[in-house]
C-alpha cells in the first residue's frame, strides 16, 4: 500500500507522541512503592515502546528514500 508524505509525516509525529507517553508510563511504575506489583504493564509499555520504535525507524526510512528517489 502506498502512503503518501503527509500521512507518513503524521504517522511518525503520532508515534514520537506515544512513545513519550509510554516511557513516563514506564518510569510512573517504576517508580511506584512496589514497582513488581506494576510488572506486567511494565512489560506491556516496553514491547509497545519497542515496537512503536521498528515503526518508527521503518517511516523514517521510507521517507529517506522518497527524498533519494526525488
Amino acid at each position: 500500500m502506498e502512503y503518501t508524505r503527509e500521512q507518513l509525516v503524521e504517522a511518525r509525529r503520532q508515534i514520537g507522541s506515544t512513545l513519550h507517553k509510554l516511557r513516563e508510563t514506564i518510569r510512573t511504575f517504576e517508580a511506584k512503592e512496589e514497582p513488581q506489583r506494576y510488572k506486567s504493564q511494565i512489560t506491556l509499555a516496553r514491547r509497545r515502546v519497542e515496537a512503536f520504535t521498528i515503526a518508527n525507524e521503518l517511516i523514517g526510512r521510507e521517507l529517506a528514500g522518497e527524498r533519494q528517489e526525488a
